[in-house]
């Protein structure tokens, strides 16, 4: 547990997305900014911009730039905006408008992620309605993963010969999850969702 410890605050608690960038790069074996650069296809992230990034020339990132970027480097993009191991700081993104000010890290999280109970507090109704909709189709998600694996559980208890009787307990949760996914797909789609070949 301490390794763990040790191993992520080498870079979950950097000042700057620069620093951060370089930190994760470092520590996943990316030796140079060109070879980050080289990890996105296209020329949306050079070595001169990783390496301007990395340096504090460069403050404003392209929403493309920071999701490559993150990508390559294998990590969520919460890891490179917000010195994550501090909750308590403040965020530290150059140029954010007035309205920021004052949010700390976990705070920013919370919005990111759109997490209804989160540390964040929704003002208006149309955000908490917008939150509880995101959390809705995560949990639908949730529920379409767990009904497959229900799903397969049932069909290998009787495919080995345990018959009906082995799955029962299996066949109750498989109707649960159906109601739930109806319930959750009604919701979603009442509020103007599109859940056409994913959620059926």
């Amino acid at each position: 547990m301490q390794l763990y410890s040790v191993r992520v605050t080498n870079f979950l608690a950097q000042v700057g997305i620069g620093d951060r960038i370089h930190a994760i790069r470092k520590q996943h074996g990316i030796r140079s900014a060109k070879a980050l650069a080289e990890l996105i296809p296209g020329d949306n992230v050079t070595e001169s911009i990783v390496q301007n990034i990395e340096a504090g020339r460069k403050d404003d990132l392209l929403v493309s730039q920071l999701l490559n970027i993150a990508k390559a480097l294998r990590v969520s993009p919460i890891f490179l905006l917000a010195p994550i191991a501090t909750p308590s700081a403040r965020l530290d993104i150059a140029n954010l408008s007035s309205s920021f000010d004052g949010m700390t890290v976990v705070q920013f999280d919370a919005w990111i992620s759109g997490e209804p109970d989160g540390a964040y507090d929704w003002n208006t109704l149309a955000e908490r309605s917008e939150r509880t909709q995101l959390h809705a189709m995560r949990e639908l998600h949730e529920q379409i993963r767990e009904r497959r694996r229900l799903a397969a559980k049932l069909d290998a208890a009787i495919d080995t010969g345990a018959g009906w009787h082995a799955g029962d307990t299996t066949k109750g949760r498989l109707k649960d999850a159906d109601w739930r996914i109806a319930q959750l797909t009604s919701y979603l789609s009442s509020a103007g969702w599109d859940l056409a070949g994913w959620a059926g």
